[in-house]
């Protein structure tokens, strides 16, 4: 056990009725971002022995009101909240990943740059993702998340890409990604592995 464990919040988006994006392979997003955030979840328990004090807002495919995925972090006094979703656009050339941050300034708007900043650097520097940089956005889960603790919301690539849907097809590549948010929390936590 770590003294003063950090307690996360991953929160995979979409889920049950609500598939998210919908990728040209039919890959679903809800599906995606809940198999990484469970991959998140082992991670911190198999090779970090708990280093984090980690909670899912979902765990299987059911949806969650966006009011009670943000009650969730603010009920465990959340240290970092990080949403997970996938991108798609019209334009199916268009790909890579992007962090969110909310467009007020609270106390932990520049935590949240920070964190952004550094799950976007594990994932690019290591999974050759293009970085499509740090966004402003008023998307409900930040805006109800940035007064009470950093928050960012993370989007994984993009659906309607064919390299970055297929690319979410194996395991082996969920497990990576998951392995760069952890990353990117850590190096945001500043803990020495």
């Amino acid at each position: 056990m770590y003294a003063q464990q950090k307690v996360i919040v991953i929160d995979p988006g979409h889920g049950g009725k609500d598939p998210g994006a919908i990728g040209i392979n039919q890959l679903q997003e809800k599906n995606v971002v809940l198999d990484i955030a469970g991959e998140i979840l082992k991670l911190n328990k198999t090779i970090f022995e708990n280093r984090f004090d980690i909670y899912l807002t979902r765990y299987k495919d059911t949806l969650i009101s966006l009011k009670d995925r943000t009650k969730l972090g603010k009920a465990l006094d959340a240290d970092v909240f990080i949403s997970l979703h996938c991108n798609h656009a019209n334009n199916s050339n268009v790909k890579g990943v992007e962090a969110y941050v909310h467009n007020s300034n609270s106390r932990f708007t520049v935590e949240a740059i920070e964190l952004g900043l550094t799950v976007l650097n594990e994932s690019t520097k290591n999974l050759g993702f293009k970085k499509r940089g740090l966004k402003i956005a008023d998307f409900q889960v930040l805006r109800e998340s940035n007064p009470y603790y950093p928050a960012i919301l993370f989007e994984l690539g993009f659906m309607s890409n064919t390299d970055e849907a297929s690319y979410f097809l194996k395991y082996k590549n969920i497990k990576a990604m998951a392995v760069c948010i952890y990353m990117g929390l850590n190096n945001y936590l500043k803990i020495s592995l």
